[in-house]
């Protein structure tokens, strides 16, 4: 298992989300607070990333850098030119240094490797943008303390939208699970403002066409008495097609949530917390193939 901290805020005993303190909110808050402390816990036992066999020959200490993915080649340059960065207990500003097999790189005090992998997977609350910018509540700063090195989201959600996201820096698994040969499954439980007909969702079954081509769910079912409550699966990387095709259909959508993502689920994982991918998890999405 894997080890590391809550996603969205510090560890903090103090804090609600920490268990301690205030009894602010709900009256069911106080079991939320054991359950996040019991999560926090186990999360703090386990250990995080996916090392792999580090190179075997020398390398450019820019290049090591941004295989690291701590930055850009050019940007790497300016780092060492700080004096920030450090190989084998020594500051190093020389830009046409080499980094040979057993060098210990440091930056900004913690060592990096080029072959630390780092696989997240994110449970992302409502309102939060899958965006970089600085000016929004945006999911990097729920996992900005998951690991030092930078990690993105393989696809995105809307910002209303809940549920998983996979974060990682694994460019090859990133383009394998972006391509549309692959088709990741991902399964979705929409929250509408009034009850589905028997006949729309044999449409969304069959195929609904919208304007980037036609899109059908391999599985539309609803999951409450009242018809409100629709889950759907579907193999398509085209952008907002779950609002897009109950829009299309005439529907108006109060919540969507991805509860599944390529055959992760949100089991242990409240909401606005992430965990790392077990070794387990990431063997069988390396060995995903491509649709006949």
């Amino acid at each position: 298992m894997r080890s590391s901290r809550k996603g969205p805020k510090k560890s903090n005993s103090n804090s609600s989300r920490s268990g301690g303190g205030s009894s602010r909110g709900k009256k069911p808050l106080h079991k939320k607070k054991i359950k996040f402390n019991a999560y926090k816990d186990k999360l703090k036992r386990e250990k995080k990333g996916d090392p792999v066999p580090s190179m075997s020959e020398e390398v450019r200490l820019n290049k090591y850098l941004s295989n690291a993915g701590i930055c850009s080649r050019r940007e790497a340059d300016v780092l060492i030119k700080t004096g920030i960065v450090k190989v084998n207990d020594e500051v190093v500003t020389e830009l046409g240094f080499r980094v040979k097999p057993g060098d210990k790189v440091q930056y900004d005090g913690e060592t990096i490797s080029p072959d630390t992998k780092r696989y997240i997977l994110l449970n992302k609350p409502k309102g939060y943008a899958v965006t970089t910018s600085s000016r929004e509540k945006n999911v990097f700063k729920l996992v900005q303390n998951a690991c030092k090195e930078p990690i993105y989201p393989i696809d995105k959600l809307d910002r209303n939208a809940t549920g998983l996201l996979l974060f990682t820096n694994d460019s090859d698994l990133q383009k394998k699970m972006s391509h549309p040969k692959y088709q990741i499954t991902k399964i979705f439980q929409v929250s509408l403002t009034k009850p589905i007909t028997a006949e729309h969702l044999e449409h969304i079954r069959t195929g609904i066409e919208l304007e980037d081509g036609k899109v059908w769910a391999d599985g539309a079912e609803i999951i409450e008495g009242d018809g409100k409550e629709v889950g759907i699966e579907l193999r398509t990387n085209k952008k907002d097609v779950v609002s897009r095709i109950f829009k299309a259909l005439g529907y108006d959508i109060k919540k969507i949530d991805r509860v599944s993502y390529a055959g992760l689920t949100k089991k242990d994982l409240p909401r606005s917390y992430w965990r790392p991918l077990t070794e387990k998890e990431i063997s069988f999405l390396r060995m995903s193939r491509k649709l006949k």
